[in-house]
Parts: C-alpha cells; structure tokens; sequence
C-alpha cells in the first residue's frame, strides 16, 4: 500500500477505533483485540441506562484494566439517567461516555434509544448537557448521516449544531442513513448507500469538532485515506471478522507499532485470561473462544483452527486447554498442508 504521509496522518489521527457492536465487542472480544492492537481505541456494546440502573451492573459494566482505553456507549434518552448512568461509568474507569444516536433496531426505538433521536436533536441535546455537567471524561456521540425519509445535509446538520451548542465536541457518524422501519438492524448496516462525501461535508462546515467516520470500512489503506479528511476512524465488522489481519496491519501502518507478535502469541496470551475469567468469575471458555475464532482467518490450516473451538470448548468440563489443542489442530493442518 502506499505509505506516503502516513506519519503526518498518525499524527492527525485522534482515534482509531472499533465500533460498539452488540452480542461482539464484548470484554472478552475486548481483550482479544487488546492484544493485537495496543493503540486501537475499544468501545463497549451499548448498554442501556435501564439495565445499569436496575440490572446487574457489574455484569453489564465490568473490564480488564487492560482493555484501556475503553469507551462506554449507553443508549437511553432520559437526561437525567443519562447523567446518573455516565457518573457511573466514570466511577467504573471507562474513558470516555458514547451516547448511541445511531442503533436503528425496533426493540430500542420502543425505548427512545438509538437512531430515532435524530429526529429528536433537543432532547439529544438536553441529555448530552446533563452528561457533560456530570463527568469530567469526555462526553461523543454516535450518529448516523440520517434516518429515513430526513436524508439530507440540512438535516445532519440541524442535529450536529443543536448537540454541538450543547457541549459534545466528538460526533462519530456512520456514513449511511438508517430505515427505522421495513429493514433489519443487519440490512440497515449494508443496503443504504454509503455516503463519507456527506460525513465529509459536516467536517468542513464544523472544522473545530472531531469527526470520525465509520462504516464499510475494511483496511489500514483505507483508513489511511479517510484520515485526511476525517480526525479519526472507527471500524467494525471486519475488526472482528479478520482481527489479526487488519489490526496488526493498522498498528504496524498508522501507529507505527512493530511488536513482532504472531497469531500464536495472540492465541497463547488468552489462555491465562481464559484460566483467570473462569477461577474469578465462571465464565465457560466457550463465551472468550467464540471472540477468537477468526484468529487465523485468510490462514492456510485456518479451518481446523475454526472446527476445534466451534466444538471442544462446547464439551462438558471444557477450560482454558482448548486454545491449546486448537492451537495443536492448526499445527498439523499446517504442516500436512506444506508437505
């Protein structure tokens, strides 16, 4: 890939990030990235205030300190649990407070959550207010470029300058528009049309913010390019299908970061923490083994890597050894491969 001004964008570069994604970037996925990728900024699933306030909130809120730097996302629409919930976060020693204007989903729009608060900029404003009053740690918002039929420039821009005026000086937008009705979460992430051109617009008119795109997003050369017009990149789906592939890449191009480590010493650093998770807490191997099954994606011996941790650690009295007889399966596949 072409290289040129890499360092002058790494310098530019406030963040790079993976994207909050439900039932994924969980503190176990967490982790796993950590390892790979020491300078990429981690975001939590979305937690909704009403699960912090009246859940189980260590369950929903607990991390490894060396997940840091990590963001909190909350999604929730009340000012005042919106303030309560990220003192609370700040409490727990997340980083940062993401408020989620963006998850396009049914289920959180019965619940004001999500991105229908974007036809809602006041109320988005009234909260992020109350946030901001509340905690020191800075206080972003996840957007979209619109939602349904409000598709345009105007309308990303009304939402940005009303929460702007409120104190938020980060706004990562996922560059596509969201149907909050008549598609699923899933298409909603793949059938609007991508459009960074809008996301780009925003920066120009608002240069003193933060901006940070997300979406469709899928290498370091990519990531490069953006980052001369955007202050930062947030990534997902592919951080989690190819980790090792795109992350290490991303620390060795942007942060200039050569650790030398392989997918081995990514493989064999989990299973201390496998070992540390179940004797702490009793979390099954087969809960950190399903984030690290795409270890070795793109890899010849990749599939036998996949079938033993889609099956070992679903046994009964399965522990933290499956990683090492995964490790093991790959090992032969490898070398039968070469032979």
């Amino acid at each position: 890939m072409n290289t040129a001004n890499v360092t002058e964008t790494a310098q530019k570069a406030k963040t790079v990030s993976i994207a909050p994604m439900m039932d994924w970037t969980d503190r176990h996925f967490r982790f796993f990235a950590r390892q790979i990728a020491p300078n990429i900024r981690l975001y939590s699933e979305m937690v909704t205030t009403g699960a912090i306030l009246h859940g189980d909130r260590d369950r929903f809120l607990r991390f490894d300190e060396r997940e840091n730097p990590l963001a909190l996302q909350l999604g929730g629409s009340t000012p005042a649990d919106l303030a309560q919930c990220s003192k609370i976060g700040e409490d727990f020693g997340y980083d940062e407070i993401n408020l989620n204007c963006g998850c396009p989903s049914d289920r959180v729009q019965r619940g004001m959550i999500g991105a229908c608060l974007m036809g809602e900029p006041d109320l988005v404003s009234e909260g992020v207010a109350a946030m901001i009053e509340t905690v020191k740690i800075p206080v972003t918002v996840k957007c979209r470029i619109g939602i349904d039929d409000h598709d345009s420039e105007e309308f990303l821009d009304t939402f940005i300058r009303k929460v702007k005026a409120a104190g938020c000086r980060t706004f990562i937008i996922h560059a596509r528009k969201a149907w909050l009705q008549g598609l699923s979460p899933k298409e909603n992430r793949t059938k609007p049309p991508i459009n960074y051109a809008r996301a780009g617009w925003i920066k120009s008119r608002h240069p003193e913010l933060e901006i940070v795109i997300n979406g469709d997003i899928k290498s370091a050369e990519e990531t490069v390019k953006h980052l001369e017009t955007f202050d930062g990149v947030m990534i997902g789906r592919e951080a989690y299908q190819n980790p090792f592939g795109l992350l290490s890449e991303i620390e060795r191009t942007i942060f200039k970061n050569e650790t030398g480590l392989t997918r081995e010493d990514i493989a064999r650093a989990m299973i201390p923490y496998a070992k540390q998770q179940a004797e702490e807490f009793g979390t099954p191997v087969k809960s950190i083994t399903r984030h690290i099954i795409n270890l070795y994606q793109n890899v010849p011996g990749a599939r036998m890597w996949r079938q033993a941790l889609s099956t070992l650690p679903h046994k009964p009295g399965a522990n933290e050894t499956v990683i090492e007889k995964a490790l093991a399966a790959y090992e032969q596949a490898k070398q039968k491969a070469a032979a």
